[in-house]
């Protein structure tokens, strides 16, 4: 006995198709859009794969010259190159995927409309891009290099890219700067085309020092320094210790201390200082400093003053 609720006759099942209007031939055919997104993630396969080789063999290429010199030319080139490899890996994507490909064409092809969006919206990126350009060229400083801006800006460079240089600052804060406004920069370039650095130090003594003794206590200060070196090349001799001037109230000594590029001016100063007071300390050696006296007229108990000014004053030292 044959169920009148199921009927699975081909004609049966078609006019239930044909009654809800579905087009199972034409929601099978994939060459349309499913075909394209295919498409599309296989190209972007390809480019993403293929930039990861070129980005890591650029890397490797680029440390090793690195390694050798800390060239700020190499650190800018190779930034540009990545930049480069990961824009022409793009532009390949949607050119030649058939689901990208009217897209691009449209944003390739009219160069009115892409050249006007790029002189407006990028020109801050072109203008560091090509001062970038300017800096790796004239190389006003290098990857290491201890530099000090017009506005105060101080520290080590680490990196330059097409839009930016980082500087690290003493207190390991990295400021990034745009290369536009470092081009437009006075740089004050402590390294460059030195193999040390110097600083000059002035200290100063109390009148009635033993000179002699107290150039012997700076002097030695500064050879057991870790941050000195002698003041010429094959020799221990790290400087002299100089009598400069007689302040108001002082004697005043100085020397200039020889130290490697690396290391902060800072670090050295702080070192050399502290060495300095603790062995003028030791040696019994008055680092001389300011007195203040305080000169108040003081009334007597009724208020009034006396008639000679001198009783009505206290003196208070500090």
């Amino acid at each position: 006995m044959n169920n009148p609720m199921i009927n699975l006759s081909g004609n049966s099942l078609r006019g239930r198709l044909e009654l809800f209007n579905i087009d199972f031939k034409k929601l099978l055919n994939t060459n349309d859009w499913l075909a394209n997104l295919l498409e599309f993630l296989m190209f972007a396969a390809i480019a993403t794969v293929v930039t990861i080789v070129l980005l890591a063999i650029e890397k490797r290429i680029a440390a090793k010259y690195m390694k050798k010199r800390k060239s700020v030319r190499a650190k800018f080139a190779g930034n540009l190159v990545r930049v480069g490899i990961i824009g022409i890996a793009a532009i390949w994507v949607l050119t030649s995927s058939k689901a990208t490909a009217d897209f691009g064409k449209v944003l390739f092809q009219g160069t009115a409309i892409l050249g006007a969006v790029v002189g407006l919206a990028a020109q801050p990126v072109i203008s560091d891009l090509f001062c970038g350009i300017m800096i790796s060229a004239n190389k006003p400083f290098e990857i290491g290099d201890r530099i000090e801006l017009d506005n105060g800006v101080k520290g080590d460079v680490t990196d330059i890219t097409a839009r930016h240089v980082v500087i690290r600052t003493v207190d390991t804060v990295d400021a990034i700067i745009p290369n536009s406004k470092l081009n437009a920069c006075v740089i004050t370039n402590m390294s460059h085309n030195t193999k040390i650095r110097s600083v000059h130090l002035q200290f100063n003594v109390a009148y009635g020092t033993d000179m002699e003794k107290a150039m012997a206590v700076i002097r030695q200060a500064v050879i057991d320094s870790e941050y000195t070196v002698p003041a010429w090349k094959n020799t221990s001799d790290y400087g002299p210790v100089y009598f400069m001037s007689f302040a108001d109230s002082s004697l005043v000594l100085a020397t200039t201390v020889y130290f490697q590029p690396t290391s902060p001016t800072e670090f050295v100063k702080s070192d050399i200082n502290m060495r300095v007071n603790r062995g003028l300390a030791e040696a019994g050696i008055e680092i001389p400093f300011n007195h203040v006296s305080v000169v108040m007229k003081q009334p007597d108990e009724a208020g009034n003053l006396s008639e000679n000014p001198d009783d009505n004053l206290i003196e208070i030292s500090k």
